[in-house]
């Protein structure tokens, strides 16, 4: 025992006995809460080790800090936050390498990009005028292209952990409801003009009503039409014209409509195909030099002779089309009646085109209707370029302008209704737009 030790068991030895029993218990407590661990640091081993029971936790003890990880954050793209954007228009001659290294990329970043099979496809057939942006990180590495193929399509190809991965990205295109009204003045393609139409709308609503009117003989001033159309938005910005919903014809006081269905295909409002055995015009609508006439004096010899036919004047080389499906039974040359192509049709009718600068159908071969048979030209007997057209039935001549043709198929009846249906609403609105129209003018 040390001298201060014995000094200190004097002193003690030297106090009353109760002042002995109270510094022996307070130093008992001191002691035992000494050895207690304390409330706080319980708490935290519960929290920083969850996975291990507190009897096995040793004080003193280092234990490794185990971190809870996202397992996504390695596969996450990069941020692009501090990306740098390029854009290149591509010139003439220019091919997707030479693009590649006047942007400062290496044929390594050319090669790594056309691994994705439709990046190689799309980006590889670039046009002159056409632009293509190219985005770069701090380090500047290639991160991502962008080309936009139309109004609504972009190509982008990102760089990822296997490699650059192309997407299509497609904006939501909004489609309204548009009208247009138009009175044939002087004729029908000035007044669809006028109307604001384009000439693509113009030529559908020949096309539509193609059957039924000869849009080269029959349109007369005081005709009118209306039609239903869509009318695209990207982003609130106009980017097309859409199908044409709806649209109305008369033609010298002869009323004509046409109704889109989901096929595709337009109809009556009975549900009758638009689309009939003939069309009315062989050629598309161009001014006519002659009628039928049966006691016509001929041009050239100045004799009656019958004209069973029309002559549809146009420049030489205008397409000439079959008017309806069938087989060539002729396909020939002679002085008369020049380059001559005749077509059957089922067992009752013939259509005859003469006067043609070139023949494109052979004899025996079947044709579908609307498809290229020949041009225009001034062959045979004739005083300018023009295509004589005729039509027989029965063997005997007909005047296309005015014949019946077949009755037109119709919708099978369980369409009927849902179309009936949507032929209502449409032409509500073409009603109620035409109205408003005529109200205004």
């Amino acid at each position: 025992m040390t001298s201060l030790a014995k000094r200190i068991t004097a002193l003690l030895a030297r106090l009353p006995r109760r002042h002995q029993v109270m510094l022996s218990v307070a130093g008992g407590v001191t002691l035992l809460a000494m050895l207690l661990p304390s409330e706080p640091a319980t708490a935290s081993r519960h929290v920083s080790e969850p996975q291990l029971g507190q009897a096995e936790l040793i004080l003193g003890q280092r234990y490794p800090l185990q971190l809870q990880l996202n397992e996504a954050s390695s596969n996450v793209a990069p941020s692009y936050d501090d990306i740098r954007w390029s854009g290149y228009e591509v010139r003439s001659g220019d091919s997707l390498a030479r693009i590649f290294d006047r942007m400062g990329l290496s044929p390594q970043q050319l090669y790594r990009v056309t691994q994705d099979q439709q990046a190689a496809k799309i980006l590889t057939n670039l046009h002159p005028g056409d632009t293509v942006r190219f985005a770069r990180d701090s380090q500047d590495q290639l991160v991502q292209i962008a080309y936009q193929l139309n109004e609504t399509d972009t190509l982008v190809v990102t760089q990822q952990e296997q490699g650059y991965v192309s997407s299509i990205e497609s904006k939501s295109v909004e489609v309204r409801t548009s009208f247009a009204h138009a009175t044939i003045s002087s004729s029908f393609w000035n007044a669809g003009i006028d109307a604001g139409l384009t000439d693509g709308q113009i030529m559908s609503i020949a096309d539509m009503f193609g059957w039924d009117i000869d849009f080269a003989l029959d349109i007369r001033a005081g005709d009118e039409f209306s039609i239903l159309f869509e009318k695209n938005y990207v982003d609130g910005d106009f980017v097309g014209f859409g199908r044409v919903l709806a649209a109305e014809f008369v033609n010298r006081g002869q009323h004509f409509q046409a109704f889109l269905h989901d096929n595709g295909q337009y109809y009556t409002a009975e549900g009758r195909a638009m689309r009939k055995s003939f069309l009315r015009s062989p050629v598309k609508f161009n001014y006519i030099s002659s009628n039928f006439n049966p006691r016509r004096l001929h041009p050239v010899t100045g004799q009656v002779r019958a004209h069973n036919g029309i002559d549809y004047a146009a420049a030489t080389g205008t397409p000439v089309m079959s008017s309806g499906d069938g087989k060539v039974i002729a396909s020939a040359y002679n002085n008369l009646n020049g380059h001559y192509v005749f077509i059957q049709h089922g067992e009752r009718y013939v259509t005859k085109y003469l006067h043609l600068s070139k023949r494109l159908v052979k004899t025996g071969q079947r044709v579908k209707q609307g498809e290229l048979i020949g041009r225009v030209g001034a062959t045979g007997r004739v005083t300018g370029a023009h295509l004589h057209y005729e039509f027989l039935v029965d063997g005997v001549h007909r005047n296309p302008r005015t014949v019946k043709f077949p009755q037109a198929e119709s919708l099978a009846k369980n369409e009927l209704p849902i179309f009936k249906n949507l032929v209502g609403e449409r032409l509500a609105i073409l009603n109620d737009n035409k109205r408003f129209y005529l109200a205004m003018r």
